[in-house]
């Protein structure tokens, strides 16, 4: 591992947290949004991981880099996907303009107490990063003095 892949790791892992903040943000601005484009309420989006360079490779590529197969790449954002697992909520609201001819409204599947948990994760992993980050720089110029 050379001497800047540290820092190529880190940053990769600060920038994929902190696009799953502002999506979390997103998701978070959106809780009461019951209109979209299409008519529909806002679906919650949800970001996935993976490894960098990750996937699944051939055999020869495997065998051609079995030098290599210890080496870190990062992480990447591999999409942003819609939840459609879980369902909005009904609330009965007849005045609202986009209650149904029964006075219920569907209101976005955001849960506030789940995007706050999960903001919490994305934060703590994108300080870990920070901190792992600052150690690599700190090593790196230990590294430099130590050659004076």
């Amino acid at each position: 591992m050379g001497l800047f892949d540290s820092f190529n790791i880190n940053a990769s892992g600060l920038t994929a947290q902190r696009y799953r903040m502002d999506v979390i943000a997103e998701n978070v601005a959106n809780a009461n949004t019951t209109r979209t484009e299409d008519g529909t309420p806002y679906k919650r989006k949800i970001v996935t991981f993976e490894e960098k360079n990750g996937g699944q490779p051939q055999f020869s590529t495997i065998f051609g880099r079995a030098t290599d197969r210890f080496r870190g790449k990062g992480v990447k954002v591999s999409g942003t996907y819609d939840d459609n697992a879980t369902e909005g909520h009904l609330v009965y609201d007849p005045s609202h303009p986009d209650a149904d001819e029964n006075g219920y409204v569907m209101y976005p599947n955001v849960n506030i107490v789940t995007e706050m948990t999960n903001l919490i994760d994305a934060s703590r992993s994108y300080e870990a990063n920070a901190t792992a980050f600052e150690a690599s720089k700190n090593i790196a110029k230990l590294g430099l003095e130590m050659g004076q």
